[in-house]
């Protein structure tokens, strides 16, 4: 178990070793993204931009024009709504060559507070061509992630989250834009997620077989680019489809899916488990996720009702 940030911060140093093109620019918030790794370890190629994130974009993509592999550091909330004119103007319709780590993503940053946490940003940015948007579960398919990001033309993004999380895969892991993982066959209904909440998802899995309610279980690492015929071929043949993610039900990954599925002919029942239409709040992390429905327990529960209903209907 690790944090993401700090296998984030820790491979940068790496990537810095490895190749002379590879700088970081910061938003102020470098001790809190452990973007401060790299600085201390090269410091001739980080750039402190300060609380200016538009800038910052701005500038890393005037460095990929030049040919560094520039990568962004801040709060996913900062790069995806104050630094967005630029990521669409300067990275996106440019196709820069500059990878943006949006940190303490999703509903778990506890008393960071409110107005830092987003819930948008995967709809925001997969809405817009040219971008890459990954999200991953654990420290494993991070450091996978970033070495394929490294060495691929074009603009990046990676939803981190901010606390440490259980290591769902191993350090042979190996990363392929576009893949879907299956951590888990059933017959019943398919469960799928993304990031960190795949370990939740797989947890519910496992407490639903308790019940003899058996779940497929599809983890999405790789948002945009999709494989879509490969998920839709994981998720043939069922009934009830269940996703759920640290976001909002709108843009999402239920939304996503359900694009897949629907632009295919008949689909399933699809229900989404995610933050509905409000904003989120300032809380522990085991109110969240059991407020929007996210816990293991919340959606081993959800899934039994629906079954239920469907029973009687």
């Amino acid at each position: 178990m690790k944090a993401m940030r700090d296998a984030w911060g820790e491979k940068l140093v790496q990537l810095g070793d490895r190749d002379r093109r590879t700088v970081v620019l910061d938003g102020d918030l470098a001790n809190s993204t452990k973007a401060d790794k790299f600085a201390k370890a090269h410091p001739d190629r980080f750039f402190q931009i300060g609380i200016a994130e538009q800038n910052m974009i701005g500038t890393a993509a005037g460095l990929a024009a030049v040919g560094y592999v520039p990568w962004t550091s801040s709060f996913t909330v900062f790069l995806t709504h104050r630094a967005l004119d630029p990521i669409r103007m300067l990275v996106a319709q440019s196709h820069a060559n500059v990878k943006i780590a949006g940190s303490y993503s999703g509903l778990l940053i506890g008393a960071v507070g409110k107005t830092h946490l987003d819930i948008q940003d995967v709809a925001i940015m997969r809405a817009m061509p040219n971008m890459v948007v990954l999200a991953p579960a654990d420290q494993h398919e991070l450091l996978a992630m970033m070495d394929w990001a490294q060495d691929v033309k074009g603009p990046v993004y990676l939803r981190l989250v901010r606390d440490a999380v259980p290591d769902l895969f191993d350090a042979s892991y190996a990363f392929k834009p576009g893949a879907i993982r299956i951590l888990g066959t059933g017959d019943d209904l398919a469960l799928v997620s993304t990031g960190p909440q795949s370990t939740r998802v797989l947890a519910a899995a496992e407490s639903l077989a308790a019940e003899d309610v058996h779940a497929t279980v599809v983890h999405v690492p790789s948002i945009k680019p999709l494989n879509a015929e490969a998920l839709r071929a994981a998720l043939s043949g069922f009934d009830l489809v269940v996703t759920a993610e640290e976001h909002s039900v709108h843009g999402g990954l239920g939304s996503l899916v359900a694009e897949v599925l629907t632009s295919a002919g008949p689909a399933p029942r699809i229900d989404t488990i995610g933050v509905s239409d409000v904003w989120g709040e300032s809380a522990d992390n085991d109110f969240m996720l059991d407020k929007h429905g996210l816990s293991a327990a919340r959606i081993c529960e959800r899934v039994l009702n629906l079954r239920a209903a469907a029973a009687v209907s």
